[in-house]
């Protein structure tokens, strides 16, 4: 069965915008007539339906959503971010997108910013617990947050704790026993959930983590090298790394190769461009972050029509990409 035709497929078939065909088949009056025939007419050849979506939209509130991010140059929150602005335009919806830098008071700085500009919503991932801020403002202000959670909001996260057990156990099965954690936040619900995770799996085997293994990374690339360094030239250094996210991956790989250390077993927790053309190949949990987006925007768009209902927590499908990186033998270490 082929896919239905999406509201792209139409605004590139009348040669024009997401706009404009939002306009049309939302019934506003205001678009040029030649243009409203093309789009009429597109939409009888490729018999589009308008998203049922659009119909919870209420009339006279703001045409658009807020989303606020760690950065905007994550390769995991540039997927997300894309995936929440292509549903958005399908529903007329302008989006305003902002980023904390890690910095809970810049967090506040941008929620207050939207809100100043009356968004409809905003989808967050949060650095700080802005309840105070958000809670009395929940009614006329909706927020979803991702890849954390906020009480009181409604979530999309992914098992954390059960994607990095997997992880961490792979390590161990291929006879790994001194193994490093890199990108620890203690900011961060994700990184601490990983953290423990890590620490729990060690001990199920009977292996004790060394703090010296877990050093905290701020989050600039720049900030990997001396790390990494630091753990391979320990007198015992570790023979396989976890690496808490995607961000940090990237960077660590580069490193590796610079080193000439790709003899270092890794799993990265989060994908990433490169990680299957470089050798060896990394194995990654796959977060999919367009479909978190994807969830997010559905619940905001939600929320528009029940402010007030309970809390809903999503939880977001993992998978293990399994390649050559956790594979590699014990060397260059103690085991």
């Amino acid at each position: 069965m082929a896919d239905r035709a999406s509201i792209k497929d139409v605004a590139a078939r009348a040669g024009v915008s997401f706009k404009t065909v939002s306009r049309v088949v939302n019934g506003v009056d205001t678009v040029l007539p030649e243009l409203r025939a093309r789009v009429e007419a597109a939409v009888v050849e490729l018999d589009y339906v308008p998203n049922s979506a659009a119909r919870s939209l209420k009339s006279g509130a703001g045409n658009a959503i807020g989303i606020v991010v760690d950065s905007i140059d994550d390769v995991f929150f540039a997927s997300l971010v894309r995936e929440i602005e292509d549903r958005a335009l399908e529903l007329g919806l302008a989006v305003i997108v902002g980023s904390t830098g890690f910095d809970p008071d810049r967090e506040r700085d941008q929620l207050m910013r939207l809100a100043g500009q009356h968004v409809r919503g905003i989808i967050l991932a949060p650095v700080g617990d802005h309840g105070d801020f958000l809670l009395p403002r929940k009614s006329t202000l909706p927020v979803v947050t991702v890849d954390r959670s906020v009480p009181g909001f409604d979530s999309v996260t992914v098992d954390d704790y059960a994607a990095a057990t997997d992880a961490v156990e792979r390590l161990v099965a291929a006879g790994h026993r001194s193994i490093a954690l890199v990108g620890l936040d203690e900011r961060l619900q994700t990184a601490r959930r990983r953290r423990d995770a890590f620490v729990d799996t060690l001990a199920r085997h009977g292996i004790t983590a060394q703090e010296r293994f877990m050093p905290e990374v701020a989050h600039h690339a720049d900030a990997v090298r001396p790390v990494v360094d630091a753990l391979l030239t320990q007198p015992d250094p570790p023979t396989a790394l976890f690496v808490s996210n995607a961000r940090h991956a990237t960077s660590v790989v580069s490193v590796l190769h610079e080193l000439d250390r790709t003899d270092v077993a890794m799993i990265s927790f989060g994908s990433f461009g490169l990680a299957e053309a470089v050798a060896p190949s990394i194995t990654c949990i796959d977060q999919d972050p367009r479909h978190i987006g994807a969830l997010a925007f559905e619940r905001l768009v939600a929320r528009f029509d029940d402010p007030d209902g309970q809390a809903v927590d999503l939880r977001a499908d993992t998978r293990l990409i399994a390649r050559a990186s956790d594979t590699l033998p014990v060397a260059g270490g103690t085991a």
